[in-house]
């Protein structure tokens, strides 16, 4: 049994992407939602659909991963859990992380939602911080 849904859920993206699939299926939670609608707004996935099931249980998240059309190379290189259920890891408005000198984003879950570290930076609010992606 994974006990951590939201490090399970950046592997399986990781795989598939070094596996260059082109859809990869997740269990939904609102947490997911909340970080696949940010990989999209960001350009790092090409679409997402959320399923409904005839159980909660059965929902899930369709992701169309993104390639460059050329190299065939995945849009996203790294994608890093930081907190976890054994270390839970926060940091406030003024020592919010920048990953790759601000080329990539870091997903913070505050107060206010789930957002990008440099939102959070201009609402001056901090949070835990769930991932890094480049």
């Amino acid at each position: 049994m994974n006990t951590d849904p939201i490090a399970d859920y950046l592997t399986r993206i990781r795989n598939a992407n070094s596996a260059k699939h082109r859809i990869v299926e997740i269990p939904s939670s609102n947490m997911k939602k909340a970080i696949t609608k940010i990989l999209f707004e960001k350009g790092y996935i090409l679409n997402y659909k959320f399923e409904e099931g005839e159980k909660k249980s059965q929902n899930v998240i369709k992701i169309a991963l993104k390639y460059h059309p050329v190299t065939k190379l995945p849009a996203i290189t790294t994608i890093d859990r930081v907190s976890r259920p054994g270390l839970r890891r926060y940091a406030d408005s003024e020592n919010l992380p920048r990953v790759m000198n601000g080329l990539g984003i870091a997903i913070i879950s505050t107060s206010q939602g789930v957002m990008t570290d440099k939102e959070a930076r201009k609402l001056h609010i901090g949070g835990e911080v769930i991932c890094y992606v480049s």
